[in-house]
């Protein structure tokens, strides 16, 4: 075809007819080294667009520069189809020389040879030995020198695989002959099974007369049609032979129509991807078929979609990764919503890579400290990233697997789980159990915020079984041994902290025990402001709402008045003003020695000022009501519990002691007033009048808004998402609000289970929700979309949790808010903490200075140490257990101190759960409806609370395990009793250093048979 158009208007016909085709077939950094008549200042800026979003979108640039320069030289349009043939772009050039556009049948056809090789990326990329196909296909002509050189430089820093996929590549972008060609390399390198894949049918040479100039595939896909320039059609192969590839081309068309979601076509997008971490996804066409292109990043597909995207790297991240790629441990310092966990999920890749490269095959185990995060890691990194190339599995205390964790790790290449559950197989491998996992199985261990790696945590845990079998390990050397293989180590963390350092000696000595701890070669970070991590984390703009203090507060004055009478009533003298921090501490110690004394009375009013107390705090800092309504729940369940029917006197008090009385009485007697004052809005705090407007200002912007209020509480979080959704105004605004809070036991409120926090954050990924009110459950880790405002109301804790919250405000033009009253010492705190922030910045640079022999003498230092410690702790916990043996313990009940049984009576079920099952027991409790029931997909269930038949304080759970009904003590609910007369109370049951029996399900089964009137 030829056109006696100008240059210019050809040029503009073909970018707008066949842009899609020639911006996928250009390597824009080649074609720039033959074109003069771009500025040399332009092209730095389209190579720099290469590099940052990728070939495609760089080559949009190219074009759109020719197109947008005026007046262009003499010449320019020959000169720049000269450019793509000289730069090895001669595909693209067919297209932009108007005597050379090709015929409509050999451009269907060339589309049917990408998509087998399409269909069959994960097998040729896995078996291709790539050096030597790359350097055939370059004697055949069908890669260029830069290509050949490209793809062995790949190779060589990246591993086989990644250079495998950059040869296929950059061979279907090649003039319609590459096929044919590609088939006789792979043949030639001994890779006659996957030639033979490509096409279906059996390979045999084809004849010279076969491969015409125009490099149709000729005797290898369809019947030898080739479109000569003059337009004549020529068939040279059997009538037997063109079904049988005709049948093979269908089949193609099937798959793709039918089975577009198939696992064999998971890593189409390999070939075709484009644009920075976060861009939107372009729509490519080929032969009509639509996909998703996103040259060099991350697909936005989940990972049972059609595409699993390319992990392509931005620089600063590919820079962090260096030494990890090398197989160092390293910890990696990145702000909030830099891609820590990309950069994870790259190194976790090219490691697993590698090891297969080698013939010994890789184990990576990803560890998180909360529930939510294994399903995040896995549905939106790992298993979306790597689940067509490797075996990922995720394991929680939520998952429904009834597989051992030792089978889940054997038969998976990557495991994501909480750390509890890695540490507690360690520990059964430790003792011998069959079903336990060492260290040795494991090749690499991904530590997410691992910040947390200090003592007493179970990410420490675990690092000292580490560190302990690397010492072993320089011993067996020294003996001419094998040391036992230990697992590379990858810690992820946005901010280390300093450890409440209060000067930069403390500060450094902080971040070397975090480095020892995790055996660290080296910390990682990259300048806030350099580069493109500038670009992709801005720091939001920070601003303090201060609330004036309220002129008049009765309802607090009467809450106070009250809990100065329950102070006379016990003789209780407090230390502190109620509604502090303080009183709370106070309020608590004598509850506690209160309950060891049996002095009931004190006891008993010291829990009810706790809760007055609470309500102060509610007071100040959400609605009276909201205080008012806690305050009432909890005097209508204890009158529920402590008032039971009797025949004669149906509010008869049964076993109901004189100050519970009292106390039930000093509430009735104030309680209306108190509803009263809750309900005058003259009486409100401030704070939330100034958190309204806080609010309001983002949410009345133009631009759509979207935010997180971070509380301290788990109430405070279930009241203001309740005020919010009362009020019109913030209704009016757009504002669709939910709570989110954790999924522990240990409040009185009933936590969220890990299903619930899943549907909330998928709602306000999906705009459904709009404002978080969260606790610190959302500071951490949890895949929040972007956020326009962050306020943290009132909750200032660490300079962790300062960063980790910011770090959520990552939109353009974000704010981070502190909304606090005035002088109750918040703001002081917050400066505090910015103070030990840049603190944590000296002190990273500092250790990253630290000349290399000093730094590893430090870190052994620590390292012993640690070591050590956890021996002396180990050992002293041993010579308690062994000094106390069950029998010599006796527990009371926590509020009426009667005996109710001794340690030998007391079993545990999963190292866990302590139940006493004697008949004994059983006369001692009632149950009644457990408030915070939860689903478990475990071998029990909670059917509801024990609690003492005499006094009515709560001692438990009544569990169901395996069938048999086990009444579940909670340590707190009791007062210990040793022999040498001390009692003692308890937290947690690991704090008694006694080793009870486990529960022998056979035993008490059949003992349980016996009992049964069933036949």
């Amino acid at each position: 075809m030829t056109s006696s158009m100008p240059d210019e208007t050809w040029f503009w016909l073909i970018d707008d007819c066949f842009r899609n085709r020639i911006r996928r077939l250009i390597q824009v950094e080649p074609v720039l080294d033959h074109i003069s008549f771009i500025e040399r200042e332009q092209k730095e800026m389209i190579i720099e667009k290469a590099k940052n979003a990728g070939n495609i979108r760089a080559a949009d640039l190219l074009l759109d520069t020719i197109i947008n320069r005026k007046p262009r030289p003499v010449g320019w349009y020959r000169e720049f189809v000269n450019a793509l043939r000289l730069g090895g772009c001669k595909h693209a050039a067919v297209y932009v020389d108007p005597d050379e556009l090709p015929a409509p049948s050999l451009e269907a056809e060339n589309d049917h040879c990408i998509h087998l090789i399409e269909l069959l990326v994960p097998n040729l990329v896995d078996k291709m030995k790539t050096t030597d196909v790359s350097l055939c296909c370059y004697t055949l002509d069908i890669l260029t020198t830069e290509d050949k050189e490209n793809i062995l430089t790949e190779c060589a820093n990246n591993g086989n695989r990644s250079g495998a996929r950059l040869l296929l590549r950059r061979i279907i972008q090649k003039p319609p002959g590459w096929f044919s060609n590609f088939l006789k390399a792979l043949e030639k390198t001994g890779h006659k099974d996957l030639a033979q894949e490509l096409t279906g049918v059996p390979l045999e040479e084809p004849s010279q007369e076969d491969i015409t100039d125009e490099g149709n595939e000729s005797g290898v896909l369809r019947d030898h049609l080739s479109e000569n320039k003059d337009g004549e059609e020529n068939s040279s192969i059997s009538h037997e032979n063109e079904e049988t590839l005709n049948s093979s081309v269908d089949s193609v068309d099937r798959c793709l129509d039918e089975s577009i979601d198939d696992a064999s076509i998971h890593s189409v997008s390999d070939l075709y991807s484009d644009g920075p971490e976060g861009e939107k996804q372009e729509e490519l066409t080929v032969n009509g078929n639509s996909l998703q292109s996103n040259d060099f990043s991350e697909s936005d597909s989940s990972a049972g979609g059609f595409q699993e995207a390319e992990i392509v790297l931005r620089d600063y991240q590919m820079e962090v990764a260096k030494p990890a790629l090398e197989g160092k441990n390293i910890i990696i310092c990145l702000p909030t919503g830099s891609g820590k966990t990309r950069v994870a999920v790259y190194i976790t890749k090219q490691h697993l890579d590698k090891r297969r490269i080698q013939k010994h095959p890789g184990k990576a185990i990803v560890l998180v400290n909360k529930v939510p995060l294994v399903e995040q890691h896995y549905r939106t990194e790992f298993g979306k990233h790597l689940k067509s190339q490797y075996k990922v599995e995720r394991v929680s205390g939520d998952s429904q697997l009834k597989i051992s964790f030792s089978d889940i790790v054997k038969n998976n290449d990557i495991i994501i789980c909480t750390a509890q559950i890695l540490e507690n197989s360690f520990s059964q491998a430790k003792n011998e159990e069959d079903e336990g996992v060492r260290m040795s199985d494991i090749s690499l261990i991904v530590i997410d915020e691992c910040h947390h790696t200090q003592k007493g945590g179970v990410y420490n845990n675990i690092m000292t079984r580490y560190l302990k079998q690397k010492m072993k390990n320089e011993e067996l050397r020294k003996e001419n041994k094998e040391p036992v293989p230990i697992p590379q180590i990858l810690g992820l963390t946005a901010s280390p902290g300093v450890g409440g350092a209060k000067n930069s000696q403390k500060a450094e000595e902080h971040i070397l025990k975090i480095c020892a701890n995790l055996d660290a070669y080296k910390i990682m970070t990259v300048q806030i402001n350099a580069g493109e991590l500038g670009e992709k984390v801005k720091e939001p703009y920070k601003k303090i709402a201060i609330a004036e203090e309220r002129k008049e507060d009765p309802f607090g004055d009467l809450i106070k008045r009250i809990m100065q009478d329950i102070h006379e009533h016990s003789n209780l003298k407090p230390s502190s003003d109620p509604g502090t921090q303080n009183y709370e501490q106070w309020v608590v110690q004598k509850e506690q020695k209160a309950a060891k004394e049996e002095n009931q009375k004190v006891r008993v009013c010291a829990e009810h000022l706790r809760k007055y107390n609470e309500a102060l705090n509610q007071n100040n800092t959400i609605r009276m009501s909201d205080a008012f309504n806690f305050l009432k729940k909890f005097y209508d369940e204890e009158i529920r519990n402590k008032i039971r029917p009797d025949e004669e006197n149906s509010t008869m008090f049964a076993e109901t002691s004189e100050t519970d009385k009292y106390l039930f009485k000093l509430f009735q007697d104030n309680q209306q007033t108190l509803q009263d004052l809750a309900k005058n809005p003259a009486y409100e705090n401030k704070n939330l009048a100034q958190l309204k407007t806080t609010i309001l200002e983002e949410f009345t912007k133009p631009e759509e808004a979207r935010g997180i209020i971070f509380t301290k509480t788990r109430l405070s979080a279930i009241a203001l998402n309740q005020w919010i959704q009362e009020n019109k105004k913030f209704e009016e605004a757009g504002v669709k609000s939910s709570h989110l809070i954790g999924a522990g036991h240990q409040s009185i409120i009933k936590p969220m289970t890990a299903a619930e926090q899943r549907e909330v954050l998928d709602k306000f990924r999906h705009g459904e929700i709009n404002l978080l009110v969260a606790t610190t459950v959302a500071e951490e880790g949890l895949d929040i979309k972007e956020c326009n405002i962050v306020i943290r109301y009132g909750l200032v804790t660490n300079e962790i949790a300062m960063v980790q919250a910011r770090g959520r405000a990552r939109a353009d033009d974000s704010t981070y808010a502190l909304v606090a009253s005035e002088g109750s010492g918040v703001v002081e705190r917050e400066g505090v903490n910015v103070f030990r922030e840049k603190m944590m910045k000296k002190a990273i640079e500092k250790v990253q200075r630290l000349i290399r022999k000093d730094y590893e003498k430090k870190i052994k230092g620590f390292q012993i140490q640690a070591i050590m410690e956890k021996r002396v702790r180990t050992k002293k916990k041993k010579q308690r257990v062994l000094q106390e043996d069950p029998s010599k313990v006796k527990f009371s009940c926590r509020n009426c101190s009667q005996l109710i049984c001794s340690g030998e009576n007391i079993e545990v079920i999963e190292n866990s759960h302590h139940v006493n099952v004697t008949k004994e027991f059983k006369e001692l409790f009632l149950v009644r409806e457990n408030k915070a029931l939860q689903e478990r997909f475990l071998d029990y269930e909670v059917n509801g609370e024990i609690a003492c038949r005499k006094c009515a304080q709560a001692w438990g759970t009544m569990m169901v395990h395996r069938g048999i009904e086990c009444p579940c003590l909670g340590i707190k609910n009791f007062v210990v009793s040793f022999e040498d007369k001390q009692k003692k109370t308890f937290s947690k049951w690991s704090e008694l250093a006694i080793k009870f029996p486990s529960f022998d399900y056979t035993d008490h089964v059949f003992l349980d048979v016996d009992d049964s009137d069933d036949d």
